[in-house]
């Protein structure tokens, strides 16, 4: 889709993201999404039954997602270019901008640096606690800021350029694709016990969809920060996924710090690895700035949305 249809869409993202009036009113799309992937988890993902069977159910539930997501999406934008022309693309930004999270983690990562220049630690911890799933009562200056540059690092993937990849490549099925995927793998692609099997292929399949996106990202995140490629080439394998680590490299490079690290979750510690050499000592500051990088790096993919739109 060379239409100015992405730029159109990362603009009215970043003028207004999802507004909670609005969310208050209608919910997101996502909440679609979540309500499939839910039903499909409580009727098929019992502990009785064998575990290739649930994962087969995996595999139907992500058949059903898609379906879903594609045929909707498919008939909404043939509406779109029917009726409307080439004036189209217009409402085929408006469909698009709800898959995009540039104004919505940036507002959600801010507090954090706010709470953090107060002293307040309390207010950092629950600011933390709405982006990531770690247990955050335990949780230090130093480590909140980690945990929130982090978040905002790996959401710079599956919460812009990978749905900006797949909105230009795909049209509007390939962004609402994406984001019934990616909904399916925040809610069902982990690995603990309950999950390992009925999750399996929400998993791949988020993996394989940000496989291009992530390494995109990473590139975007050094060239806005004007560095952290050796970090980013060296340690993104450091990473549990095989995306995520891309993007978290590039930022711990591009600010001269050690993120990820050991982490509870539920209780239990994980023992991840480093990712970066330098400080483990991060403060509101390193915050704030990885927001300018962040802001940045989203400026430089609307560049290139845009470049795309003129060759169209």
């Amino acid at each position: 889709m060379t239409d100015p249809v992405a730029l159109a869409a990362m603009a009215l993202d970043a003028a207004v993201g999802w507004p909670d009036a609005l969310y208050r009113r209608v919910g997101h799309p996502v909440g679609t999404f979540a309500g499939i992937i839910e039903t499909c988890e409580r009727h098929w993902n019992q502990p009785w039954r064998a575990e290739p069977t649930r994962r087969m159910l995996g595999v139907l539930t992500v058949l059903i997602l898609l379906v879903t997501a594609g045929s909707i999406t498919f008939t909404l934008q043939a509406l779109c270019v029917s009726t409307l022309g080439p004036w189209s693309w217009i409402a085929l930004a408006a469909l698009a901008w709800p898959a995009l999270a540039q104004r919505s983690l940036y507002d959600h990562v801010r507090p954090i640096a706010v709470a953090l220049e107060a002293g307040d630690i309390a207010a950092a911890r629950n600011a933390v606690s709405m982006i990531c799933g770690r247990d955050t009562r335990d949780l230090d200056g130093p480590a909140l800021a980690r945990a929130g540059i982090e978040s905002l690092a790996e959401s710079f993937c599956d919460g812009i350029a990978a749905p900006l990849f797949w909105l230009i490549v795909g049209g509007l099925p390939g962004v609402w694709i994406y984001k019934a995927i990616n909904t399916a793998d925040s809610l069902i692609g982990h690995r603990e016990p309950r999950w390992r099997a009925f999750g399996w292929a929400a998993a791949r399949t988020d993996d394989v969809l940000n496989l291009l996106p992530a390494r995109i990202g990473a590139v975007m995140i050094c060239l806005a920060g004007r560095g952290g490629w050796t970090t980013m080439w060296r340690d993104h394998a450091r990473h549990a996924s095989p995306n995520a680590g891309w993007t978290e490299a590039a930022m711990a490079g591009v600010l001269h710090l050690r993120l990820a690290g050991p982490v509870s979750y539920d209780g239990q510690v994980h023992a991840k690895a480093w990712i970066g050499d330098d400080r483990a000592d991060a403060s509101a500051a390193d915050v704030r700035r990885a927001m300018v990088v962040y802001v940045r790096a989203c400026l430089l993919l609307g560049a290139m949305a845009a470049v795309l739109s003129l060759r169209g």
